[in-house]
């Protein structure tokens, strides 16, 4: 896609301006993201967060700066050249076949590594049948890593909405990504939900390997399970480093997420 940039980041932003009629919602953007770690964006609403996320995704392109991945600078980057590169996101808003199972749900993120042709499919024939059952292993390994063995039959639309948080973790799992988004995945959760996500957002970058970046608006959490934040207001970066970092700086959170945070530093 363009020329080489090697080290141990998987993700690097440099310089990223975007503007949407007079609004300029990215500033001069730069971050780095590295291997096997979870990296979160915190700030307060309209920071710029989901824009990045965007960006990062090919859904929005950036009208100067670059974008490498695994040292590669990409070039012309589209929304459907991300999951091919192993990148992978979940949405704000819940994204699930309402009407479909569990199971289901979760093999719709198997699509890219799915080896048969669509006749042996139509026709039901052995090669089918064993990359179907290849498909269905994968996915009963998903299953039960995030513990929704109990559900795995069961019609989402009847489920929690915590549940079917973790049902769409499930699935972009299922495409066996590098790198995963996550914007917001705790968004209008009670607390002992929040704290499950958390934990299964540990257990996916402990277990797999998998790189994360999140959105999110726990304060509390990003602290007790990001190994790196950066803090973004009115589209520029405000603050970066570990959450002990940021801690240090607790001026930071409490003007641009209007919320104190002193009892989480002290």
């Amino acid at each position: 896609m363009g020329q080489q940039h090697t080290s141990n980041i998987i993700l690097e932003l440099k310089h990223i301006n975007l503007s949407f009629a007079q609004s300029h919602v990215l500033k001069d953007l730069n971050f780095q993201v590295s291997k096997g770690k979870i990296f979160s964006l915190i700030g307060p609403n309209g920071a710029g967060k989901s824009t990045a996320i965007n960006i990062i995704n090919g859904i929005y392109q950036a009208q100067s700066g670059e974008i490498f991945y695994q040292g590669q600078l990409l070039e012309h980057y589209r929304a459907n050249q991300s999951a091919p590169l192993g990148i992978a996101r979940t949405f704000q808003n819940l994204a699930l076949f309402k009407q479909m199972s569990v199971l289901d749900n979760i093999l719709t993120g198997r699509i890219l590594h799915q080896h048969s042709a669509w006749w042996s499919t139509f026709l039901n024939l052995p090669s089918y049948r064993k990359d179907d059952d290849f498909q269905r292993l994968k996915v009963e390994e998903i299953i039960k890593l995030l513990n929704l063995q109990a559900y795995r039959e069961t019609q989402v639309s009847t489920l929690s909405y915590g549940i079917q948080k973790r049902v769409e973790l499930a699935r972009a799992l299922a495409a066996e990504p590098k790198l995963l988004l996550l914007d917001e995945p705790m968004a209008g959760m009670n607390s002992q939900e929040k704290q499950q996500i958390a934990h299964f957002i540990q257990k996916i970058n402990q277990n797999l390997g998998i790189t994360i970046i999140m959105i999110e608006h726990d304060i509390g959490i990003v602290l007790e399970i990001s190994d790196h934040v950066a803090v973004l207001d009115y589209g520029k970066k405000i603050a970066d480093g570990t959450p002990e970092g940021i801690k240090a700086h607790p001026e930071v959170l409490d003007a641009y997420l209007g919320t104190s945070v002193r009892a989480l530093v002290e």
